[in-house]
């Protein structure tokens, strides 16, 4: 698939000292939704700040279509549709104001069709005429977004899009994003709601520490990271674990009534075979089990908790 943006080489460090980015590669696909994963102060924010003409990079390049994004500031900000973090917005400013406003910056004649459609699609048109300060915190996101699609740009950043938001606006606003990936739109997020990531990304990547961990297929991902849980719900509490089940690396759970086994999905072999016949040879029998697979939370956490 056509790349669209590249970043190679890109580090950052602040006055301070603080090293936000060092040395990040990532090719984005025309067309795909990137996760971009991490905990607080991992280097998200950072990069896309950088990407967007926000923040000055220390080393490395960024182009955006073939364009540089310093050489060619104007050619690549356009291209490019942001929604922060932070809700910054002019309070006394009308929401149709605001979004022709912002459409307005990158030099594009008047197209209220667009903006109508834009308002609509985000359940802003009722508000068009009201005050930005008027509005609750889940409809000022709501603007943000508009502003952001006003000069229809064909890579949007994401930034913790529905970081306290209510459960319509997380529903719409993912509604939105299938839509614009379906026109083509490259879509950049970060996100503290691994579950959307999952559901909603075709690859993540995993930023900790300044470093790229990974970039991923998501399914790829899960097949490779993934591991699947064997518990085993017995029918007499075990105080002890025999010596003859060492190797399995049983976990005794639920005050020793339960009895979890991990095991690789990619082995040739699971082991569980083998497992079920030492627990009849040692006099442990079980009335239950279930399994379970691994969550893309349970992989970016034992991802991140690796040390660096």
């Amino acid at each position: 698939m056509e790349s669209i943006l590249s970043v190679s080489n890109l580090s950052k460090t602040y006055a301070s000292g603080f090293k936000a980015l060092k040395g990040i590669n990532l090719e984005i696909r025309k067309g795909e939704i990137l996760a971009l994963l991490g905990p607080n102060g991992a280097g998200k924010t950072t990069l896309i700040s950088i990407i967007c003409g926000i923040v000055n990079a220390g080393e490395g390049t960024v182009t955006v279509a073939g364009h540089d994004i310093r050489k060619d500031f104007r050619v690549t900000r356009a291209m490019i549709g942001l929604v922060p973090q932070e809700l910054t917005t002019d309070a006394f400013e009308t929401v149709w104001a605001t979004v022709n406003f912002s459409r307005g910056l990158f030099g594009l004649p008047a197209n209220p069709e667009h903006v109508t459609r834009v308002l609509k699609d985000l359940s802003l048109w009722e508000k068009k005429d009201s005050k930005i300060r008027t509005l609750s915190g889940g409809m000022k996101r709501r603007v943000l977004i508009a502003k952001a699609l006003a000069h229809e740009p064909q890579i949007l950043f994401l930034d913790e899009p529905t970081a306290g938001v209510d459960v319509q606006l997380r529903q719409d606003m993912w509604n939105i994003v299938r839509r614009l990936r379906e026109a083509g739109v490259t879509i950049i997020l970060t996100t503290h709601y691994i579950e959307e990531a999952e559901e909603m990304a075709d690859r993540i990547g995993i930023i900790n520490h300044g470093e790229l961990i990974l970039v991923e297929d998501k399914h790829e991902l899960m097949r490779k990271l993934g591991k699947k849980q064997l518990t085993l719900h017995l029918h007499d509490r075990l105080e002890e674990m025999p010596a003859s089940l060492s190797a399995y690396r049983l976990e005794r759970t639920n005050g020793g009534n339960d009895l979890v086994y991990t095991y690789d999905t990619q082995s040739e072999r699971t082991g569980i075979t083998a497992l079920l016949r030492d627990l009849n040879d040692a006099g442990i029998r079980f009335k239950d089990l279930q399994t379970k697979q691994s969550s893309l939370e349970d992989i970016f956490v034992n991802l991140v908790k690796r040390p660096q």
